[in-house]
């Protein structure tokens, strides 16, 4: 039987005991220096901003929680300062961590059976925030409450009470998904938490004890705050609380762009765009696409450069608006070039000396053979000019000259000039594109477009574009020639020669020196126009991004309007400039055989001129037969009278003399260009000369 003294000692040491073990069970968890905080703090968002600093876009890349960046406490308004102290925390500046004198009153309330009043503080509200554990729903009983008491008497130990409230500040949750100041501020008022009024901190303020509370139960929290301004808060609350608030905390300039440049959370990318250009492209496409229509064209993509620089000033990958594929970057996507290719095709020829931009090309029906059988090149309007000079060939955009001059430079060197050009996507060798690579049926992105007709705009010298702020200045390599370029450029800004296409007052022609370019790609799938003055290069692509046809959309009422608008946007306060001619282009007045074209002054590499140009006498050309075409297929329609679906025969060349025989049947002189009408079934169609020899022979099928 233990003595009285043991029992004695016992009874004295268990109050001791005792609070040994309250002090170990209510160990608190281990609370971070405050540098710690906000060193691991990651906002759930990347930012986009322009050359002046200017937020273009925000893009969000964890979708947990929505936090933007950390808000130091002298970025916060003082009225929502002030006012959080108020209401959460009135004895914030002289308790240790736990307001004893709060916890007591809540203690009496509970044992009198009244509802408790709140005695969690701000640092005790922190301490939760930072060990989620103290807070875990279902643990917060007394044990937990003691912990979390403790955990605040750490911080206080430790921390400022600038740094408890700005940390807190930071953690704490507002409406919605919005974690923090920062992203309550910007998400509910489109301001930074430094530009907060009064009302609006009240706002705030109201939100912390329940964020998801209806609008008119925190504005009556928030009038409780500011008792004398209650309908203005009430209104607020209304404004911004309300479902029909708008959930975007940026401009929403550039989405495309962001999405190809941000990747990873709290990403800050200043970009060479300027926001005024952006949003000036941004418009002038969404108003041309509704102009248009969904059932015409969906989609469309704009790039502007400055031609010294390279940088790039306007990038839009798509407005949205009735695009179905409103994800996809119109500016990056690989698109059938169309016409866009034929000013290098034909500054290749011109600084190789194969042709100047007075020679004259034959625009008649032509057929190559190629592996896949017979290519026949047609125009836009399904028409030929007969014989024209270079210049017009390129400025109205004629199909078959442009494929006679690939035939000069050839398929291999022309697909390596245009990698040279930046064009890589075309990784291909030159047989494989074939003859067709002189009409654009190689894919493209719009990106590499706009620094090609950069590439002319320099006087044939190429760098680099540029999208990020801090990439150093490429540097520029000679891929064309200046003599060259400059003539290409002066025949794209030639409004008389690209008349017979366009004519003479389309949105082609603006008030100042600009040269331009257009494109459509086979079944209308794409519609292009790139231009450039001597400071801006601007191109426009306007289609479909899931590849279906456009409909009633040509080169000048489709993408052509949006370049307009741009370079007249762009120009507003000086007109551009004529480039200067380099010292080896000289000008001589030309005149043409035949008036096949008016006189004029033409340019020339220097001892490259001639006054005089015409097409070759017929004498000088072979006769053979250019209509019907070998392996064309005829159908004879029921619903049209007989009579009226002749062929007629045409020939071209010295074909004096030489008589036409269809299936051994002699149908009269070639010159005559006589109409038949053969039966269903297979044909051939002989071209003699006055000796009875077959000059030239086709086959052709009746239906």
């Amino acid at each position: 039987m233990p003595s009285r003294g043991v029992v004695r000692r016992v009874l004295l040491l268990s109050p001791f005991a005792l609070l040994i073990l309250l002090w170990l069970a209510t160990w608190p968890p281990v609370m971070p220096a405050p540098e710690a905080v906000g060193a691991a703090w990651r906002p759930t968002e990347s930012w986009l901003y322009d050359r002046q600093g200017r937020l273009l876009e925000s893009r969000r890349v964890d979708f947990s929680q929505r936090r933007l960046g950390w808000a130091p406490i002298g970025d916060i308004a003082p009225a929502l300062r002030q006012m959080v102290i108020a209401a959460e925390d009135r004895r914030f500046a002289s308790h240790g961590g736990v307001d004893w004198l709060a916890t007591a009153g809540s203690i009496r309330d509970a044992l009198s059976g009244r509802r408790a009043r709140g005695a969690s503080t701000i640092s005790m509200q922190l301490a939760a925030y930072l060990a989620p554990q103290l807070a875990r729903p279902g643990s917060r009983g007394l044990w937990q409450k003691a912990r979390q008491m403790r955990a605040a008497m750490a911080i206080e130990a430790r921390w400022s009470k600038a740094q408890i409230l700005e940390a807190y500040l930071n953690l704490a949750g507002f409406r919605g998904e919005a974690q923090g100041v920062t992203a309550a501020s910007r998400q509910l008022f489109d301001k930074p938490p430094s530009a907060l009024s009064h009302d609006e901190a009240a706002l705030l303020t109201a939100l912390l004890p329940n964020p998801q509370a209806p609008p008119e139960r925190v504005a009556e929290r928030a009038c409780r705050l500011v008792p004398g301004n209650c309908r203005a808060i009430t209104a607020l609350a209304a404004q911004s609380l309300g479902s029909a608030r708008r959930m975007r905390i940026d401009p929403g300039l550039a989405p495309h762009l962001a999405a190809r440049l941000l990747d990873k959370p709290g990403m800050r990318v200043a970009t060479t765009i300027d926001a005024d250009i952006q949003r000036i492209a941004n418009a002038a496409l969404a108003r041309q696409l509704i102009g248009l229509g969904d059932q015409r064209a969906r989609d469309g993509a704009v790039i502007v450069l400055d031609n010294a620089t390279g940088d790039t000033l306007a990038y839009v990958g798509g407005v949205g608006g009735g695009s179905t594929a409103s994800a996809v970057d119109g500016a990056g996507a690989p698109r059938q070039a169309g016409s866009t290719l034929k000013p290098f095709l034909y500054a290749a020829a011109f600084e190789r000396g194969y042709l100047t931009a007075g020679s004259i090309l034959d625009d008649n029906p032509v057929q190559l053979d190629t592996a896949s059988g017979l290519y026949v090149p047609q125009n836009y309007d399904r028409g030929f000019k007969g014989p024209v000079s270079a210049r017009s060939a390129l400025a109205a955009s004629l199909n078959v000259p442009a494929v006679r001059t690939l035939l000069l430079v050839g398929v291999n060197a022309f697909r390596d000039h245009l990698w040279d050009i930046g064009y890589k996507g075309l990784t291909e060798e030159g047989d494989y594109y074939g003859f067709s690579l002189a009409l654009g049926s190689a894919e493209v992105t719009l990106t590499e477009q706009a620094n090609a007709f950069r590439t002319l705009a320099n006087g044939g010298r190429w760098s680099a574009a540029r999208l990020i702020e801090r990439d150093p200045d490429a540097a520029f390599r000679a891929v064309i020639t200046p003599a060259a370029a400059w003539i290409t450029a002066d025949i794209l800004s030639d409004p008389g020669a690209r008349a017979g296409t366009f004519g003479l007052d389309s949105a082609l022609r603006l008030p100042f020196w600009t040269a331009v370019k257009t494109g459509t790609s086979k079944a209308m799938r794409d519609n292009w126009c790139i231009g450039f003055s001597a400071r801006y290069t601007v191109a426009v692509w306007i289609g479909n991004l899931e590849g279906d046809s456009m409909r009633a959309v040509s080169g000048t009422s489709g993408a052509a309007p949006v370049w307009r608008e741009l370079m007249l946007a762009l120009h507003r306060h000086a007109a551009p400039q004529r480039p200067a001619k380099p010292a080896d282009v000289e000008s001589r007045p030309v005149r043409f055989a035949g008036n096949i074209e008016p006189p004029r002054t033409e340019y020339f590499l220097r001892g490259t001129g001639q006054p005089l140009f015409g097409p070759a006498p017929p004498e000088a050309r072979r006769a053979r037969i250019t209509s019907p075409l070998s392996g064309s297929v005829y159908a004879l329609d029921p619903d049209i009278p007989i009579d009226r679906q002749r062929i007629r025969i045409l020939v071209s060349g010295a074909v004096a003399n030489h008589r036409l025989i269809l299936d051994r049947r002699d149908v009269g002189p070639a010159a005559a260009q006589p109409l038949v009408l053969p039966g269903p079934g297979a044909h051939r169609l002989i071209l003699r000369d006055a000796k009875g020899r077959a000059a030239d022979q086709i086959l052709f099928t009746v239906r």
